[in-house]
């Protein structure tokens, strides 16, 4: 039986690679920080939470992953802890930092120095990408130029991990992953933001939806399909990074309109309206990505629609509110 470390467990990534990693038979270690009260609603939801081994531990102290490392020394380590939530990273660019950046640095040291052979999966962002080539698609050889405290410390985790890689003989990876959603979602984050606010207007728990940029460009996937690449990558024969991605692009317009509609509600535009306050100091206009390499060398695709996505996302929050 095959061993994984699993960073950020109790998150969307986290709990969906978790059960994907469980279908196939593996020892699954979550790494949590101690909590008083933990929160498991993404692992009660994916029903998987007590066939998970949880540990205590913290990206920023390298103390507490050692042990765990060379205890458990485990085939793969996926590293999805962050602080994930872009807006955010202005308001804490230290936290994001130490988290994002220094964390990766923690994971990578702790192996090398107890389980070299254990193979590491960094999560990888396209926020990396800024807006370079924002006109077109975005490519592993697209250019860097990040928007945001958090796509800066994100592109230090991703240069790290290639540096380990390269310096040390290390089964290190990326995934540069575009953005991808589900029922678990974050609910500061858009996607997930518009479904839970159109599940409560409905409900009559609100009456408005306000939001920040209503053009913004984004790849949106399923966070389901999208750690069945994280997995496949650690088991090539060569590590390498892959951008992970639907190659379609959509505005936070089309996600109200799928979202209202699938509620019956016709003109969405009577309950949202947009806000300063919640636009970025540096906006990131557009991300559309090319997952060619990934379909090529790993035989993955993209299998939910964006439609699909979205409507399956309305249907749960309306039965959260409907209770």
């Amino acid at each position: 039986m095959k061993k994984a470390i699993v960073t950020g467990i109790t998150g969307q990534d986290g709990g969906y690679l978790a059960k994907l990693l469980l279908s196939k038979n593996y020892k699954v270690y979550g790494l949590m920080k101690r909590y008083t009260a933990p929160n498991w609603e993404n692992l009660d939801f994916l029903g998987i939470k007590d066939q998970i081994e949880f540990i205590n531990g913290d990206l920023t102290d390298i103390g507490s992953l050692m042990p765990h490392v060379r205890n458990i020394q485990p085939d793969e380590f996926y590293n999805l802890g962050a602080q994930s939530f872009v807006g955010e990273s202005w308001n804490q660019a230290h936290l994001t930092t130490e988290v994002n950046a220094i964390g990766v640095l923690n994971c990578l040291t702790a192996i090398k120095e107890f389980s070299p052979t254990t193979r590491f999966y960094q999560a990888s962002t396209s926020e990396m990408f800024g807006n370079s080539n924002s006109q077109g698609i975005q490519t592993e050889e697209t250019p860097f130029v990040p928007r945001s405290p958090y796509g800066v410390a994100k592109l230090y985790a991703h240069h790290i991990t290639q540096n380990y890689r390269e310096s040390y003989g290390m089964f290190a990876c990326s995934g540069i992953l575009f953005n991808h959603e589900s029922p678990i979602r974050g609910i500061e984050f858009v996607t997930r933001k518009i479904t839970d606010g159109v599940a409560q207007i409905v409900a009559g728990k609100k009456t408005e939806l306000i939001l920040g940029n209503l053009d913004a460009k984004r790849d949106w996937g399923f966070a389901g399909d999208f750690v069945e690449a994280m997995w496949l990558m650690l088991q090539q024969d060569q590590p390498e990074d892959y951008i992970i991605s639907t190659g379609y692009q959509h505005t936070v317009r089309d996600v109200l309109d799928i979202a209202f509609k699938r509620a019956g509600v016709s003109d969405w535009s009577l309950y949202v309206r947009s806000d300063q306050q919640y636009m970025r100091p540096a906006e990131l206009n557009a991300l559309l990505g090319s997952s060619n390499k990934a379909k090529h060398q790993l035989g993955w695709i993209s299998k939910m629609s964006f439609k699909e996505l979205i409507e399956t996302m309305t249907d749960e929050d309306l039965k959260r509110h409907a209770l």
